[in-house]
């Protein structure tokens, strides 16, 4: 049910990291939304110290290649906010389609702390899916387990 403040019941998410991975879409929202592939101008894709997934902030003049799950509804993305966590803050932005160059506005995970000193260097997809997707996807289930327990205060 969309609420007055926000009347879209369904949105269109930006993903650039370990949610490039179908893998890791389907471990979350239990299906795999249409996708479309497109471009976040003057943002960049750090890596981050210590972390296997990435990271974007405004940078002038750079891009993010990412794509668009498109039909996202408001549970999805409820699922999406608990996993992405407070360390990233939901932000509507442009982005650019690349099979049509329409422009699109849609929702995207912005690193929260724009001064972190963790940030370095370009993170590359292709590497995190050798090394690290598989233990990613065994994290993604464990939180989707954690998420799905009627107990939520922690004790087991």
């Amino acid at each position: 049910m969309a609420s007055a403040t926000n009347p879209q019941s369904v949105f269109n998410v930006f993903v650039y990291g370990s949610l490039l991975a179908d893998d890791v879409v389907r471990a979350l929202l239990k299906r795999v939304p249409p996708s479309c592939p497109a471009i976040l101008h003057n943002f960049h894709r750090f890596s981050i110290r210590g972390c296997v997934y990435p990271a974007i902030l405004p940078v002038e003049n750079k891009k993010v290649n990412g794509k668009v799950l498109s039909g996202i509804t408001v549970p999805e993305l409820d699922i999406l906010d608990k996993f992405e966590d407070v360390e990233y803050e939901r932000r509507t932005v442009d982005v650019s389609l690349t099979d049509s160059s329409d422009t699109l506005l849609v929702e995207a995970y912005i690193w929260a702390d724009q001064s972190d000193p963790n940030l370095y260097g370009e993170w590359n997809f292709e590497e995190w899916e050798q090394l690290h997707k598989k233990s990613f996807l065994k994290m993604t289930m464990e939180f989707v387990e954690e998420l799905e327990q009627p107990n939520q205060s922690g004790s087991t």
